[in-house]
């Protein structure tokens, strides 16, 4: 069987973040659909949202850091942001009411996109990511973890935009519990760390 580690991302090499995010959507995106305060096509350009990515990655200093790589038998294979929510400005801008829970509690912190290298899609690895963010929640003393997945309606897919947010079942099986349906496809999930397993 194939063996997964994870880094955070400040652990990880430059070439490392690129080869993840070097596909499909995310070469475009990198991970700043949250991270811009106004809309991310019309306020960034690549160069900006290059940029962007490789400041808050921070490879190769002591961090912070913006997210994790996950490796399959040492390779570079796939990506999940994770951060305090405080730092995606998106997040308060929106006026929806699951964008802005509790907005006074401390040590939230938000798990916002995963992207998997093309070769490796469809074996499982974003379920091996979200559970690596409850190990990296742990690590960094989060009160909680929250998520913001799809849950598509039985038979139907998703396109690539929507499921970079995770499915709800990835989050399900890493220990988060719905703690909102503000729509018809969108959950909200959270993972409550006890004060003894945070560091």
């Amino acid at each position: 069987m194939p063996e997964f580690t994870w880094l955070p991302a400040n652990q990880a090499s430059t070439q490392d973040v690129e080869a993840v995010f070097a596909t499909s959507g995310a070469a475009k995106c990198r991970c700043q659909a949250m991270k811009v305060p106004g809309w991310i096509w019309r306020d960034t350009n690549q160069d900006q949202r290059d940029a962007a990515l490789i400041e808050q990655t921070a490879c190769g200093t002591a961090g912070p850091t913006s997210g994790l790589i996950g490796y399959v038998d040492g390779e570079a294979a796939g990506w999940v942001a994770v951060e305090p929510r405080e730092n995606y400005p998106r997040l308060w801008s929106r006026k929806q009411p699951w964008m802005r829970m509790d907005p006074e509690r401390e040590g939230v912190w938000s798990v916002t996109c995963f992207v998997v290298r093309k070769g490796w899609r469809k074996a499982g690895l974003t379920y091996e990511l979200a559970a690596a963010t409850v190990a990296y929640g742990q690590q960094v003393g989060a009160r909680v973890l929250e998520g913001y997945p799809i849950e598509p309606p039985p038979g139907k897919t998703v396109i690539w935009d929507e499921a970079s947010v995770g499915l709800l079942q990835v989050f399900l099986e890493a220990g988060y519990e719905v703690t909102a349906s503000p729509t018809l496809r969108r959950r909200v999930v959270r993972l409550e760390i006890p004060a003894g397993e945070a560091s």
